[in-house]
């Protein structure tokens, strides 16, 4: 039995299985996708956490199957946004919207760990006051996310009117969102789709995996197509029709071709390229503009080390 405590609110957690012999923050952190290691062994070390109505703050403490945790986390308290200059590559923008490019690295919103440098703060600098209030506090302006570590197109709205809309075309599928990602392999068929339930790892609850929707997962499609064959690798177009968290990465996973570089799904190594992270990149976005109804189509060229990578993979090629 797991029990986790909010002092704001209280969930409680039923673990079917423990490992043996597993430290008390590493089990933790798994389990808590809210919290990263760093916070679980702070919380420890608070007296937060009971094993067996006993309080430890050991965090190398043992755990095991049969034991009964109680953690107790305080409530969140809203982080205080102050804007801060951070240079943004703009593909476009108008007083309804912007679209950017996103670098590898940028967190889009404050979460435990990244309270500052997200693109919030940058574009709370960049926008002033005409963002306060537009989607909430924390993540003004904020339509959709990008992983911390994939590039890219991305549109944020400056206006509640065109958050609304441009919301609604995520979700209607209106909106193209469309990437290039480099994988391991060399998939037999030319082009397909991936339509598998994606949900939070039952085990690992910082990644997400191919779960049945009777488990939690929820529908996910991935289409794909072929760009250029690299030896045993492959340049792959991908459209999504829903945006799950790691969508395109689990998918690739999925099918026996993870992304090249991804840490999580694959094997993190990036070919004597130095990769901040996986090689997946959000090239084009597509949408409609909410209030002149002409369609805006915003591009960004790959990053250089994922250019360099590439270049480097053609160069071997007979």
């Amino acid at each position: 039995m797991f029990e986790v405590t909010g002092i704001s609110e209280q969930v409680i957690r039923t673990i079917a299985n423990c490992p043996t012999a597993t430290r008390l923050d590493r089990w933790l952190a798994e389990q808590v996708a809210t919290l990263s290691r760093n916070r679980v062994q702070q919380l420890i070390a608070q007296g937060a956490v009971q094993v067996n109505g006993e309080v430890c703050d050991r965090k190398q403490a043992l755990v095991a199957q049969g034991d009964r945790i109680n953690i107790s986390i305080p409530a969140a308290m809203p982080y205080e946004l102050i804007a801060e200059n951070i240079p943004l590559d703009i593909l476009y923008e108008d007083e309804q919207l912007l679209l950017i490019n996103k670098p590898a690295g940028m967190v889009v919103h404050p979460a435990p760990g990244h309270d500052t440098g997200t693109l919030v703060h940058a574009l709370l600098f960049h926008c002033g006051d005409q963002l306060t209030g537009i989607g909430g506090m924390q993540r003004p302006g904020i339509v959709h996310r990008l992983d911390k570590n994939t590039t890219g197109v991305m549109v944020v709205a400056k206006t509640e009117t065109a958050l609304r809309n441009l919301q609604q075309q995520i979700q209607t599928k209106t909106a193209q969102r469309e990437y290039l990602g480099l994988v391991n392999g060399s998939p037999k068929q030319p082009q397909g789709t991936i339509n598998q339930p994606i949900g939070r790892h039952p085990k690992h609850r910082k990644k997400m995996a191919i779960l049945p929707v009777d488990q939690g997962g929820r529908e996910a499609v991935t289409h794909w197509k072929t760009v250029e064959r690299l030896g045993n690798y492959t340049l792959i177009h991908f459209q999504l029709d829903t945006g799950r968290t790691h969508q395109i990465r689990v998918h690739s996973a999925s099918v026996g071709h993870p992304i090249v570089g991804d840490p999580d799904y694959g094997s993190g190594k990036s070919l004597g390229v130095k990769l901040p992270g996986q090689a997946l990149h959000a090239f084009r976005l597509s949408l409609t503009h909410p209030m002149t109804h002409t369609l805006i189509t915003g591009e960004a060229p790959l990053p250089a080390k994922m250019d360099t990578l590439l270049s480097r993979l053609r160069s071997l090629q007979p």
